[in-house]
């Protein structure tokens, strides 16, 4: 296709020990041959900063509001696209009003919005940026959408869910949708429901978009034991209280470690105190550490609540480890219940505690899930393909009025 695009990709905050796939997604689309420039709203903390890979994304990342905070940047930013493209500056301006929920308050956040778009879109306009991808469809995608109404650089974002359909309103979702050149959803499920937010006119720039692993880091042996391995965010709403009231119906041969960090885990910690010899908590760990942790495990559990399609659940099928999950969102399009792992409801112990049970006892039905679940995400969620596909998207776009769903991906059109 010639000269690809020179991408800015923008989060909330990035580089995250548990957004490693949007860290897989930019690599990919170097390997294809864009020049990405990483953008992100906060820094991060320390703790994230878990692996060299991490280290270095950081280090060569813009941090938008760190350079926000300079009032000789932030005004020097405004007035340069006051002068430059006042009309676009001024609907910019607007555009950040509209997009208020109501209150004081909020009206005070899309005005924090506005200003940090300044900024974004100046040091875009000086790294000759000519296309902006944002993850996350909540405030980093309200400065991206600014930020490409003042400066006229086309955005796209990538829609995972599921917390933004429990306030799409809140977050104009509707009007991110409207104002995108596409969007990227992660899974028939998350695409049905920006259905539901936005007007038929734009379905057809709705378009899936897998996040996706590496299956080669994860190769090893074949599963055989009793060894869980859950990996996650500490927080209630990842199912650990009921993995945790689990174990305590389980036989005690039947161990869990659990990989991550977050705001529950002093009370999940304590949670586990009565069979803590059962229970190992690592913190978080490096992408390197967490393949290793899947090879050196059998059975992968993961028991949310709310998700969209977990990127976990890739790597542990890409490790070939059966995996036990709850039947949520877009998770049944990656595992096939009873084939490459078990779905149970959301919440049920009896139902969890059962599947781990008749899993963890099965050796060759162990195997057997994994082999399938390798192939599924071989097939399906490998990175560098769901990189081709964004960066033909992305490409494809820069000629609108000759780009069509029909035209990309016959699967995803609308009958």
């Amino acid at each position: 296709m010639g000269h690809l695009s020179k991408i800015a990709y923008l989060t909330g905050e990035y580089p995250r020990a548990t957004d490693t796939f949007i860290q897989r997604e930019v690599a990919a689309l170097r390997t294809h041959g864009h020049e990405v420039m990483t953008y992100s709203i906060r820094e991060t903390g320390v703790e994230h900063l878990v692996g060299e890979e991490q280290r270095q994304e950081a280090a060569r990342t813009f941090y938008v509001l760190r350079h926000a905070k300079s009032l000789g940047r932030l005004v020097k930013s405004h007035l340069g696209w006051l002068s430059r493209r006042p009309a676009s500056y001024w609907k910019g301006l607007k555009l950040a009003f509209q997009m208020s929920p109501g209150g004081l308050k909020a009206l005070a956040y899309q005005m924090f919005y506005f200003a940090e778009a300044g900024v974004l879109a100046d040091e875009m306009r000086r790294q000759g940026v000519s296309h902006l991808h944002n993850h996350i469809a909540k405030s980093s995608c309200s400065v991206a959408m600014l930020a490409s109404e003042i400066s006229g650089i086309p955005f796209s974002f990538t829609l995972h869910g599921p917390d933004i359909f429990f306030a799409p309103d809140h977050w104009r979702l509707d009007k991110k949708i409207e104002k995108a050149r596409f969007v990227a959803c992660i899974s028939h499920f998350c695409r049905s429901q920006a259905m539901s937010f936005s007007p038929m006119e734009d379905w057809r720039k709705l378009h899936i978009v897998h996040c996706g692993v590496e299956p080669e880091r994860y190769a090893g042996a074949p599963a055989g034991g009793k060894k869980l391995l859950f990996v996650g965010r500490l927080a209630a709403v990842k199912g650990m209280p009921v993995l945790l009231d689990a174990m305590k119906r389980l036989p005690k041969d039947v161990t869990l470690t659990v990989i991550g960090d977050g705001p529950d885990r002093a009370a999940l910690e304590e949670q586990a105190a009565p069979f803590r010899e059962r229970v190992r908590f690592l913190g978080y760990q490096s992408q390197t550490e967490v393949a290793e942790a899947l090879k050196s495990h059998d059975v992968f559990v993961l028991p949310s609540f709310a998700e969209g399609v977990p990127v976990v659940l890739m790597e542990a099928m890409a490790a070939a480890r059966p995996v036990i999950t709850t039947r949520i969102a877009g998770v049944p399009e990656l595992v096939e219940d009873g084939v490459s792992g078990v779905l149970v409801p959301p919440g049920d112990v009896d139902a969890l505690s059962g599947a781990i049970s008749s899993v963890s006892q099965d050796i060759e039905l162990q195997q057997k899930m994994g082999r399938t679940g390798r192939a599924k995400v071989e097939l399906d969620y490998r990175a560098v393909d769901e990189a081709k596909w964004l960066s033909d998207l992305i490409e494809s776009y820069q000629r609108p009025e000759k780009c069509t769903a029909l035209d990309l991906r016959p699967t995803e059109a609308l009958a």
